[in-house]
């Protein structure tokens, strides 16, 4: 499914008018809505209740609350025991640790048995800023959608996030939801779709010439880099906010309409969102590409955009990837 929205378009332009948030505060209020209409959603935390947002939960619904401490093995294998028994756990923590510290329980206790577990990593990206590099996980989507039955989601705005968790609660098998601490430009609304596996697209261009394919909050970016390019180079702008499992009709139609192919994340490039593009195109339609994330680095202490724009992913970055692919395309 590809939509169009002209008026999203345009306001997601809008930076200077555009209320920020953290997609963190998206998944407390998505969870909420979700235990409301389902009884069987519980909250799990290891003890970072107010980072991950999870208090609004424990607020509402203390008899649904688990806290598990400092233990995040115990919080992946608590939960599936629980989905054994026909709950649908959400399990928080940074993403730093879960997955980062307990991914071998996540696969054998949660995505071994297919269990409705549903993990969320928070502080996602260098976009942490001062907590560095051990902090700013930049590997999570790798370690996840390399596991069976793993779905992946990295919402680009609180809006998405809200809407990501809902629809989570509502999918019986895994899936892990990224979400970031900055706040960053709500530029979605109520009335934008979301569907699981189903990309949208934020920007056209009359006859695009390369496709950006963006996940999370850098898709803003993608949409200024856009705007930027205008007069130069046509592009067409792809929310793909899920990533496992990957919208490859929306993927393979863009890579024959365009002549390149520019994907954007804040993760490592290796097995993450160009890696997901890239394996499925190079089998079915290969056409030159860049990819705008971390180069096989880690991160370091700094504030989120200084970090963004360091690391080659603000948007002069994203501009200079498009000018490449389109060069090399011709």
């Amino acid at each position: 499914m590809i939509h169009k929205d002209a008026q999203l378009q345009e306001n997601a332009l809008l930076l200077e008018k555009l209320e920020r948030a953290a997609t963190r505060d998206g998944f407390g209020k998505g969870v909420v809505e979700a235990a409301k209409s389902n009884e069987r959603v519980v909250l799990l935390c290891a003890d970072l209740a107010e980072s991950t947002r999870s208090h609004w939960f424990k607020e509402a619904f203390p008899e649904r609350y688990i806290e598990i401490g400092v233990a995040e093995q115990n919080l992946a294998t608590v939960a599936s025991g629980l989905a054994q028994y026909g709950k649908i756990p959400f399990i928080t923590s940074y993403a730093a640790f879960s997955p980062g510290r307990n991914n071998e329980q996540i696969r054998t206790t949660v995505s071994l048995s297919n269990l409705p577990v549903k993990i969320c990593g928070m502080h996602a990206g260098v976009s942490v800023g001062p907590d560095g590099a051990t902090h700013q996980q930049l590997e999570d989507i790798a370690l996840m959608r390399v596991q069976p039955n793993m779905t992946v989601i990295y919402p680009a705005d609180v809006e998405e996030a809200r809407k990501a968790t809902v629809a989570a609660a509502g999918y019986e098998h895994p899936v892990y939801l990224r979400f970031a601490r900055s706040n960053t430009p709500k530029f979605t609304t109520v009335n934008t779709p979301f569907e699981i596996g189903k990309s949208y697209e934020l920007w056209r261009s009359e006859k695009p010439e390369v496709a950006l394919i963006a996940s999370g909050p850098l898709a803003h970016k993608a949409l200024l880099a856009a705007q930027a390019l205008s007069g130069s180079i046509n592009t067409v702008v792809l929310n793909m906010h899920t990533i496992k499992p990957l919208d490859e009709r929306a993927v393979l139609s863009l890579a024959k309409e365009c002549t390149a192919v520019v994907t954007v994340e804040e993760h490592q490039i290796a097995g993450g969102v160009g890696s997901a593009v890239a394996e499925f195109l190079v089998q079915n339609y290969p056409v030159p590409m860049e990819f705008v994330g971390m180069h096989d680095a880690f991160g370091q202490s700094g504030e989120p955009e200084e970090l963004v724009e360091h690391y080659g992913m603000g948007v002069s970055g994203i501009v200079e990837a498009v000018e490449r692919a389109h060069e090399r395309a011709h």
